[in-house]
């Protein structure tokens, strides 16, 4: 039997050696080291152990009684342990080690690049030289795995991961809770404030269920309801400033509106809209102001 780093096999133990632990034989006589630190249970000589194979520190074969949360050739949901400028990512792997997701497997964009804590979905591969390492799961792999999304789904509220980020849109894989694996989505750029990092985890809100089981999605609520939520974020924002006034109006360029408020200029407009028809701001050349409600309560009188 060829041992092959990142699978599970069943070993005879040969014999022990302190400090460092059990030696495992191999079929064509090769030592493998189940290091004391490795073991889950007592062994002894004679003994035959299940064991996940991999190379240690000194790239040596060594063995481990411990369950990993991938082997090789599988795809698994990882999550980020550490970050290298240099190296790339460091996964969790159930094993008290990490595997390295190499910076090539990263996004150009060194925003769009994993934090601590994000979740990444991989597969486990070697190198050239047997060493284990991952490679980010591609829309083949996830496919396969995916569901097709039912239509009850549309306008409902789901969390995501973020396993492809591009600048015209950002491919996620929509939790499928109980479900199952979950299902393929995409945020377009006009519906996302910013860009989305790989292994980002986003709250989003399904606007379409299509023909082939994917969904569109969207990262604001529907334009009623999040109108809503605009209009209070602008009046807070007035109410706050000392001149009761803001040099924004629907004059102001869409990317300053953006880095202010957060939104677009389409859902700014509509923010500002409501507010008038309810009195509570007025408009001069290239300025907003708050209504007092006296001038308010007067000018409804008249």
């Amino acid at each position: 039997m060829s041992l092959i780093a990142g699978t599970i096999v069943s070993l005879p133990v040969d014999r022990e050696v302190s400090p460092y632990g059990y030696f495992l034989r191999g079929d064509d006589g090769q030592d493998i080291l189940l290091h004391y630190s490795e073991l889950t249970r007592e062994i002894q000589a004679g003994d035959v152990v299940e064991v996940f194979l991999f190379f240690d520190t000194e790239d040596r074969p060594a063995a481990t009684m411990k369950k990993p949360y991938l082997t090789l050739g599988e795809l698994a949901l990882l999550e980020v342990a550490d970050v290298h400028p240099r190296l790339g990512c460091f996964l969790e792997m159930g094993l008290g080690r990490q595997l390295l997701l190499p910076i090539r497997e990263l996004p150009e964009l060194r925003e769009l690049h994993p934090e601590v804590g994000d979740r990444v979905y991989v597969i486990m591969e070697q190198d050239k030289q047997g060493r284990l390492k991952a490679k980010l799961a591609g829309e083949q792999e996830l496919a396969a795995k995916a569901f097709h999304a039912p239509s009850s789904w549309k306008n409902e509220w789901f969390d995501a991961i973020v396993y492809k980020p591009l600048q015209m849109g950002t491919f996620v894989i929509v939790d499928g809770g109980v479900v199952g694996f979950g299902a393929i989505g995409m945020i377009h750029a006009s519906e996302r404030p910013r860009l989305l990092r790989l292994g980002e985890t986003v709250r989003v809100r399904v606007t379409h269920v299509r023909e082939d089981g994917r969904v569109n999605l969207a990262l604001s609520a529907r334009k009623e309801i999040s109108r809503g939520e605009d209009a209070d974020r602008i009046l807070a924002y007035l109410e706050q400033r000392p001149s009761r006034s803001m040099p924004y109006s629907d004059a102001t360029p869409p990317d300053i509106i953006k880095q202010r408020f957060g939104i677009s200029k389409a859902a700014f407009k509509r923010a500002l809209g409501k507010l008038m028809r309810e009195g509570k701001i007025t408009q001069k050349e290239s300025w907003t102001y708050l209504v007092n409600q006296g001038e308010s309560s007067s000018s409804a009188e008249e």
